[in-house]
């Protein structure tokens, strides 16, 4: 059965096959989503993400879950935001669809995301959360894969927006 929920979670703590993280380009940690996801998982995820030697804006990388409740963990730099003028839309849609084709790819059943470039990076929230919704909505509609898609907000504000638009 596809399924979009929007809970206000840890996502380091989740039981889902797969947790996105909303990672840097080279995907040895950060702050934020990205600090939490490493330390969550143990010092294994960084050895095993410093094999790929990055990761450009809108791709997505998969890795072991290790230490996390969830079996994998779907790294994606999203774009950081210059005003909408330096294609962040399209690199952010990106993000979002390659990471559900590698959750396909390696048959999940259920993935959370993330707000995807709306802390440090400074994507606007609302216009985030469309993109991110109906990306999500449309890759559900093309493919025969049965997933659950969890939108995890650590914020109130966060849920609040992601709730109005799941209805």
């Amino acid at each position: 059965m596809k399924h979009i929920s929007v809970v206000k979670a840890d996502i380091t703590k989740l039981d889902v096959d797969v947790i996105v993280n909303a990672a840097n380009t080279t995907l040895l940690g950060g702050g934020g989503v990205d600090g939490a996801i490493h330390r969550a998982a143990g010092p294994e995820l960084l050895e095993e993400c410093k094999k790929f030697n990055g990761c450009e804006t809108g791709e997505a990388r998969i890795t072991k879950g290790y230490n996390l409740t969830a079996k994998y963990v779907v790294h994606t730099p999203g774009p950081v935001w210059k005003g909408g003028k330096k294609n962040e839309a399209e690199l952010l849609k990106n993000s979002y669809r390659n990471s559900l084709l590698l959750a396909q790819e390696n048959c999940a059943r259920s993935i959370a995301f993330p707000s995807i470039s709306t802390g440090v990076y400074g994507y606007p929230k609302q216009d985030a959360a469309k993109i991110a919704y109906s990306t999500v909505v449309e890759f559900l509609k093309e493919t025969e894969l049965e997933l659950n898609v969890v939108f995890v907000c650590f914020s109130e504000e966060d849920y609040k927006i992601y709730k109005g638009l799941a209805g």
